[in-house]
Formats: structure tokens, C-alpha cells, sequence
């Protein structure tokens, strides 16, 4: 299975159908109509080579600041619990990967997240490298909560690259995405995104509003 369909909504579903309880879905931020994205010039583009980063088991926490068109998503990165994955997105940020590229996939139906982290923009771009899983939750309800980030992949084990996902609503998904982020500012950015829904109509597919990651910092 390919990055851009890595998130099968009918597999959503029946895992979520199978569980015992009710999700109680976060509610959309009542911030979220006070956000205004500015025009960007990003576009689909093929990405910097970036060699394969040397990462270690000892861990940092770091803060990713998100500059984006629509204002700024700021980040705390779990360096403890997914400390190479902490380490490669650093690298890769800090080396200008995601400058100027855009968040290519909204979804709004039985799964909430925006997918970003593609200079392609295609849904399927990458480094040319790939790392381990780490830091996965347990198959419950409400696993990949509101405000968490984590890695997108080819839908086997240990195919992380550059792609990840912002969680704007609880959102159930089989347990085998790297959580390794919390929003801590700029959640109501990824709400808003969200209230404007697809491009073209549908539950999953380009935002309809444009949102482009201008730089990412870390500390």
C-alpha cells in the first residue's frame, strides 16, 4: 500500500466497529474561523537529497516550530519514547526538506488528519532512506488522540520516511504509525483547515484550503 492510501477508511471503520465504547470525538475549536492563511507560491516539487542522518538511542525533547501560510503549529517532540524518529525529522528539517512544501492530504470521515511532510506533494515522495516503528499505541479507541503527530508510511512495518500526519480529531487507527509529536499551539490551524474540507468534495484528498509548510525550526 502506497504512502497517499495510507489510511484505509473501510479498515478504520471495521477496527473502530470492533472496539468496545464510544469515541468521544474532540469538538472543533472555536478558534478555528479566526485563522487566515496567507497565498503561497508552493508547489509540488522533488525533494533535497538528504543522506541517511546518524541517529542514536539516547534521547532529546525538541520543539518543531511549523511556519506555515496559515500561521505557525508548533510542536513537542517525544525524543523519549521515539527518539530516532525525533532525530531523523530533525535532520531532516533542519536541513530544509520541508521548506515551501505542501500538506497534500486532508481526510474527514472516520479518520481526521492532515498529511503533510511530501515535496512531491504526490502523496508518495520521500527520502531514500527508511527507519523502525517506534513509540506505537495499543489497539484501542481514540489510539491517535487530537493534537498527536505522527508518521505516515507504505503500510509495512519500519518504512518511515519524511511523511507524517497532524491529528485534529480522535481518531482510531490500527496501531502501526509512530507517534512522536503533540501539538501545543496552532491545532485550531489544523481545525480550520479541516472545516473547509476537500478540494472537489469528498472525505479524502487535497484541502480545499492551501496550507504549505514555509520553514520548520527546531530547539
Amino acid at each position: 500500500m502506497k504512502i497517499k492510501n495510507m489510511l484505509s477508511i473501510a479498515a478504520v471503520l471495521a477496527l473502530a466497529a470492533s472496539l468496545v465504547g464510544t469515541p468521544s470525538y474532540a469538538s472543533t475549536s472555536t478558534n478555528a474561523s479566526k485563522v487566515v492563511c496567507a497565498a503561497t507560491t508552493a508547489v509540488g516539487h522533488q525533494p533535497k537529497v538528504i543522506p541517511t542522518p546518524k541517529v542514536t538511542r539516547t534521547y532529546t525533547n525538541k520543539t518543531f516550530t511549523l511556519v506555515t501560510n496559515c500561521g505557525n503549529i508548533v510542536i513537542a517532540a517525544d525524543g523519549k519514547d521515539a527518539p530516532v524518529t525525533v532525530q531523523v525529522m530533525q535532520a531532516l528539517a533542519t536541513a530544509g526538506y520541508f521548506n515551501n512544501s505542501l500538506c497534500h492530504r486532508l481526510t474527514t470521515a472516520g479518520l481526521y488528519v492532515l498529511q503533510c511532510g511530501d515535496p512531491t506533494a504526490s502523496g508518495s515522495g520521500g527520502p531514500a532512506f527508511t527507519y523502525g516503528n517506534e513509540n506505537l499505541p495499543a489497539a484501542t479507541a481514540n489510539n491517535y488522540p487530537a493534537g498527536i503527530v505522527a508518521m505516515a508510511n507504505t503500510g509495512q512495518p519500519n518504512s518511515n520516511g519524511s511523511q507524517f500526519f497532524l491529528v485534529y480529531q480522535n481518531t482510531t487507527l490500527a496501531p502501526g504509525y509512530t507517534r512522536w509529536g503533540t501539538i501545543i499551539k496552532g491545532l485550531n490551524i489544523v481545525q480550520a483547515i479541516a472545516a473547509q474540507g476537500v478540494a472537489g468534495g469528498g472525505s479524502d484528498g487535497t484541502p480545499a484550503e492551501k496550507i504549505a509548510i514555509e520553514s520548520v525550526s527546531v530547539r
